[in-house]
Order: C-alpha cells, then sequence, then structure tokens
C-alpha cells in the first residue's frame, strides 16, 4: 500500500509530497496522520534545514475527503477538526522554514495547508480557494485566522464568505502567494530556494523565524523585545563567529547549525 506521505532527502532539504493522487491529494485522517508523523521525523533530524511540501499529479490538495466527512457527526467533524489544526500546527511550529510548492489545486483543507508554510510558490496554473460554504460548511483546519494573517480581513472574507477560487496571479497579488513558476520550473525553484535557506546560519534562521511568527500577534513593544533577546542570543552561537570570521576572511562560511 502507498503511504499517503512520502518523504525524501535532497541534501539539508526535506521533501514531503502528498500522494493520493487519484483523489486530487484529498485530506482524510490516514493523510493527516501520516503528515503528523512525518513532520515529527523531521522536526528530530538535525540535519535537516529547510522543508519543501507539495502534491503527488495535478493536485497540491483538493480539501478534506468530503467522502469521508459526509456520514460524520458533530463530535467526530470536532475530532476531525482537532486533528486537522494539530497536523498543520505542527507544520506551522516547525523550526525550519517552510515552503510549500502549489502545483494545482489548493482548495479547502489544501489551502489551510499551504498557508500553514512560511510561504508559497505556486504553479501558474495553481488555483486556491476555501469553497467550504458551497458544501454548507467552513474552514475547519485554520483558514479563518491564518487566512486573515496572510491576506488581511476584506480579502479573507471575500475567499471564506464567497467560496469561489482564485487564480495564482491574484493569490499573488493578495499576499497569499510569493513567486509564480511554469509549471515545470516550480518544483525545482522550490528546491533551489530552500537549499539557499539551508545555506544560511541555522541558528539565525531559526530564531528570525520565531520572532517573526511570535512577534506578528505581540504589541509592538513586546515584539521588539522578542527580537532584542532573539539578536543577543545570536552572539551565543559558534554560526555567528564563523559568519563573521568568514566575512571578515573573504570566504564561504562553514554553518554547524550550533
Amino acid at each position: 500500500m502507498t503511504e499517503p506521505v512520502r518523504s525524501e532527502r535532497r541534501g539539508a532539504v526535506a521533501l514531503l509530497t502528498l500522494s493520493r493522487p487519484d483523489v486530487l491529494n484529498a485530506l482524510d485522517h490516514a493523510l493527516l496522520a501520516a503528515l503528523e508523523t512525518a513532520l515529527a521525523q523531521v522536526a528530530a533530524e538535525p540535519g535537516v534545514r529547510a522543508l519543501v511540501l507539495t502534491g503527488e499529479g495535478r493536485a497540491f490538495c483538493a480539501g478534506a475527503d468530503i467522502e469521508a466527512m459526509r456520514a460524520m457527526s458533530p463530535l467526530e467533524a470536532e475530532a476531525f477538526s482537532r486533528l486537522g489544526h494539530r497536523s498543520l500546527g505542527a507544520l506551522e511550529e516547525l523550526a525550519i522554514p517552510t515552503l510549500a510548492a502549489v502545483n494545482g489545486f489548493a482548495l479547502g483543507g489544501g489551502c489551510e495547508l499551504a498557508l500553514a508554510c512560511d510561504f508559497v510558490y505556486a504553479s501558474e496554473r495553481a488555483r486556491f480557494g476555501q469553497p467550504e460554504v458551497k458544501l454548507g460548511l467552513i474552514p475547519g483546519f485554520g483558514g479563518t485566522t491564518r487566512l486573515v494573517r496572510r491576506v488581511g480581513l476584506a480579502w479573507a472574507k471575500e475567499i471564506v464568505l464567497g467560496g469561489e477560487p482564485i487564480g495564482a496571479e491574484l493569490a499573488r497579488d493578495m499576499g497569499l502567494v510569493n513567486r509564480i513558476f511554469a509549471p515545470d520550473a516550480l518544483l525545482a525553484a522550490a528546491l533551489e530556494t530552500a537549499d539557499g535557506i539551508a545555506a544560511r546560519g541555522p541558528v539565525a534562521v531559526r530564531l528570525g523565524k520565531r520572532v517573526l511568527q511570535e512577534g506578528q500577534d505581540a504589541d509592538v513593544r513586546v515584539a521588539h523585545a522578542l527580537e532584542q533577546h532573539a539578536f543577543a542570543e545570536c552572539f551565543s552561537s559558534r554560526d555567528r563567529e564563523e559568519g563573521m570570521d568568514a566575512f571578515l576572511a573573504k570566504r564561504d562560511p562553514r554553518f554547524e547549525g550550533k
């Protein structure tokens, strides 16, 4: 039986691929649980410095598995939502940078999955949306909160309440997508960016992500204090010494993540 999430190592980059192409990588209990397990394994590998998440076939992820949800009771639906929040929360909380390579449909839970990544690269063919209202539902895996933070309240209301999908260019214009690529260039571009991040000082990258993540919801004075403490923490790392020594010696740094 094929695993619903394939995990590969590309040097210092982990590549996770959703692998249910026959149902457009729809999210069911098994896939969400497999994703959570894969993310825990990535988090436990000290040599991994960035993560790329993509989908097999013509979709990134077309959303939650509607057939699996059809017979759920309210209590079962709540449990399913909690599982989705836990899995996507594990993705969002990874210490390393995460990049979604959206190669096709990213609808419903698929859009929420992309939003849980630090940033998004998209194929020209990508389509994003939260169409749950067409099913008499609302987003259940964090879409109502992460979407607001990514694109602002007015765009989030149009996407969630209107339920209509949007193309990659509009998604980029509103800030949901960072960059757009030709379909056959997308994954290579995502991996190249992840390789570049992996070559930076791992301690600094980790601290930078943490401050950005925690500071976005904090009072500005608290956010500034977080930055000051993290900046000082960099000075206790060997990476900081190596980075500055390499700069002064006009050579490439050899970071160890310490």
